[in-house]
């Protein structure tokens, strides 16, 4: 059946325990999003380490973290009042915030600055509510166009079919990524910068801003 723009099996009504052992052991899963084939792992060393090395990734390139909800991250990051807000008022999945880290964390995801997105897809909010925070960049080696295929895409990486979450992925523009700051010159003590303008344009953006001076 089709939902949300992706195929995928009506049996699947839960993550099989084999995956969820092989993400807390650090390993990488492939799995549908409302974009593009994303490539999951925790935000744990060992993860991220096979995750760059599958991708071929500059440990200079942060990835994003997907979640649940807006509150499953915040064990990791900073999640204001103005956060919940911003994102209730736009579509789930097509925001990016880019919150202070609670405490540093690796590099690789952004140290003190971590960007976090809630999924819209329905097999990605079941993988991030059986496991947690779970990264959120595409699934294809850096600089190679990414098919949106999971099991094809989980294939040029030379994965394992037993972590592919298999689905068809609509691909189109990603999520706008917001960086929200403390800035009490502003109204409601944050400034928010637009940092990559996606699937919410920036006059939108702008428009919500002005709404609530």
């Amino acid at each position: 059946m089709f939902l949300n723009g992706l195929f995928y099996s009506e049996n699947m009504d839960e993550i099989s325990s084999k995956l969820i052992e092989h993400l807390e052991s650090g390993g990488v899963v492939a799995y549908p999003t409302s974009t593009l084939p994303g490539l999951g792992c925790l935000p744990i060393k060992k993860g991220l380490d096979q995750l760059f090395a599958l991708k071929n990734r500059s440990d200079e390139q942060p990835v994003s973290l997907g979640v649940f909800s807006l509150e499953q991250a915040e064990g990791l990051v900073v999640v204001s009042d103005f956060a919940k807000s911003l994102l209730d008022d736009f579509p789930i999945g097509s925001i990016t915030l880019i919150l202070d880290a609670k405490e540093k964390l690796d590099s690789r995801l952004g140290g003190k600055k971590v960007a976090i997105r809630v999924f819209a897809n329905p097999v990605a909010r079941m993988l991030a509510k059986s496991v947690g925070p779970i990264t959120a960049t595409s699934a294809n080696p850096s600089g190679v166009e990414p098919s949106n295929i999971v099991s094809i895409a989980a294939k040029s990486l030379e994965m394992s079919e037993d972590f592919v979450l298999d689905g068809i992925c609509p691909g189109g523009k990603g999520s706008t990524i917001l960086s929200i700051d403390k800035n009490e010159l502003e109204n409601r003590g944050f400034s928010v910068s637009i940092m990559r303008e996606g699937v919410v344009p920036q006059a939108d953006v702008m428009a919500w801003m002005r709404k609530i001076r």
